[in-house]
């Protein structure tokens, strides 16, 4: 008996329904893999999508999101996808994944793109080479909320409970709090020396999904010291962007208070597993999540190098750009607010 035909084609906005249905349907669909998410980063950064679909017998039987965007230092990528930390072929079969992958290898040749780059959360089990910087950390979330608290190591959870019993920090949610999570977002992005996303992206994902995106903020009395935008996908919420007031979390635990809190909000609310994100290996972060009880798993990036001769560098564990993140974060708020919405488009 003769296979199916596979049909591999470009995307098309046309195909936004029948594709996010697939993604959410398939096992490792993510929500950055979702029309959405490529709808806003096309309408507020102004990269180009260039999705991969597969179909046969008349339906999708795989998805590779992908975008061209622009870099600062080399040619433009083809990257799946851009301000994301999840992307990659999503098939019925591994077989479907690897076409769709090799049809954006030779996109990204065609078009003398540096190069490309799949954010992928597992091996995609082809020849590209590796990027080891990134680990994720995901877990199942407890029954009730407060077992949320019992579940965490013992300083962790001394330090939770101090801000809450002590300080009296208390977590609240409401997207009328976009402003105070977009100015701590910026003060936290210009002491780490690094632009941030323009607040049109804040307010572009909240249009586009509507109530699966939440804003929580933990107050002292009524000043925020702390906030986190958080994606609700598939039984998950996914803590994503975030900032802290200056001194916050030394004297007051804001951030250990703010996940613990946010945690126990999911688990009250009937999701099932709590995603803290990506983090460099040899970040703060990465550190204080393994803290807060979570487990790294590697992220499985690939890239295939066209015009590129290296994996790209642009972090903060980068020496040769320490100057220039020094030199950032001596500048005013304002100022690097403002001159974050140009620069964002070329830190995808």
């Amino acid at each position: 008996m003769e296979a199916p035909r596979l049909e591999l084609r470009p995307g098309t906005p046309a195909d936004d329904g029948e594709r996010d249905a697939y993604v959410r349907s398939h096992p490792r669909g993510t929500f950055f893999h979702l029309a959405g998410w490529r709808k806003v980063v096309e309408a507020v950064m102004g990269h180009e999508p260039c999705d991969w679909i597969a179909r046969s017998e008349g339906r999708v039987v795989g998805v590779l999101p992908l975008m061209r965007a622009p870099t600062l230092v080399t040619a433009r990528a083809l990257i799946s996808m851009p301000y994301a930390v999840y992307g990659g072929a999503l098939g019925d079969a591994l077989a479907i994944e690897h076409e769709l992958i090799r049809a954006a290898m030779r996109q990204a040749e065609r078009e003398k793109a540096g190069r490309l780059e799949l954010r992928c959360i597992h091996d995609p089990g082809l020849e590209l080479r590796k990027s080891e910087l990134y680990a994720t950390f995901i877990k199942d979330l407890p029954e009730a909320p407060d077992l949320v608290l019992a579940g965490m190591p013992k300083k962790a959870r001394a330090e939770a409970r101090k801000a809450r019993e002590k300080h009296a920090l208390k977590l609240t949610e409401g997207i009328w709090y976009l402003d105070d999570f977009f100015r701590l977002y910026h003060q936290n992005k210009r002491s780490l020396g690094s632009p941030g996303i323009p607040h049109a992206f804040f307010w572009g994902l909240r249009k586009e999904f509507g109530d699966d995106v939440r804003i929580h903020v933990v107050h002292q009395a009524s000043q925020p010291i702390a906030a986190v935008m958080s994606f609700l996908f598939r039984g998950e919420v996914s803590a994503y962007y975030s900032g802290t007031a200056d001194g916050a979390d030394r004297e007051l635990s804001a951030s250990n208070f703010m996940y613990m809190a946010l945690q126990e909000w999911s688990v009250a609310r009937g999701f099932k597993r709590f995603d803290f994100g990506r983090s460099r290996k040899d970040s703060g972060a990465f550190s204080f999540k393994e803290h807060q009880g979570f487990t790294p798993v590697d992220l499985q990036y690939r890239y295939h190098l066209v015009r590129d001769k290296h994996l790209p560098m642009l972090t903060p564990s980068n020496p040769r750009t320490k100057v220039l993140r020094d030199s950032w974060a001596k500048l005013p708020l304002r100022l690097t607010t403002l001159l974050s919405g140009e620069l964002a488009r070329y830190l995808p």
